[in-house]
This record gives structure tokens, C-alpha cells and sequence, in this order.
């Protein structure tokens, strides 16, 4: 069983148990996330696609730590007029793990 969701314009793929990182909201760990725009839903009797959405499909999330993702590195240069600028940027993310998927 998994279900097809919208987050923050991507599409994500997610089954139960499976631990994923969306986009940053600031929430206590332990806390319920509701995605409720379900792209399809697929089971034991076949896929079933919304047009965009399924109506009344939703997904349950738990909150289980806010991270950080990887480094970006970001390099300004311009040649022979000796101007370097460097600088950093880490994203925050929520990692949260699917409890339940609910079809419509």
C-alpha cells in the first residue's frame, strides 16, 4: 500500500512506517501532520488516481525532529577585479514518519 502526496509543490511517494523529510514547519516533536492532498492511493484493489486530488484521502504524519540538510556552497567571482565572495546555507527540514494513509 502507498499513497502518492503534494507538499510544497513535490510529489512524494509514501508508505506506512516510512520516515521522509517535507519542508520545514515549526512543530514539537510528537506532534500530528494531516497531508490531505492525496495525487493516488494504491492497495490490495488496484490504484485509484484523483483528478488532481482524491476527495476525502488523507495521510497522517508524526513530527520526529527538525534537521538540517546538507551544505550549499555559494561562489561569487569576478575575474581580475579581485572580488570573492563565499557564503553557506543549510536548509532547515521536518523529518516526519507516515502512521496512516486513510483512502478516500
Amino acid at each position: 500500500m502507498y499513497a502518492i502526496i503534494e507538499d510544497g509543490n513535490r510529489q512524494l511517494r509514501v508508505e506506512p512506517e516510512q520516515e521522509l523529510e517535507v519542508d520545514y514547519r515549526d512543530l514539537p516533536a510528537g506532534e500530528q501532520i494531516v497531508f490531505d492532498r492525496v495525487l493516488a492511493y494504491r492497495d490490495d484493489q488496484g490504484l485509484k488516481l484523483g483528478r488532481p486530488t482524491l476527495s476525502g484521502a488523507s495521510v497522517t504524519a508524526e513530527v520526529v525532529s527538525v534537521v538540517r540538510g546538507e551544505k550549499l556552497v555559494i561562489q561569487k567571482f569576478r575575474r581580475r577585479k579581485g572580488y570573492r565572495r563565499k557564503t553557506g546555507h543549510r536548509q532547515l527540514f521536518t523529518r516526519v514518519k507516515i502512521t496512516n494513509i486513510s483512502p478516500a
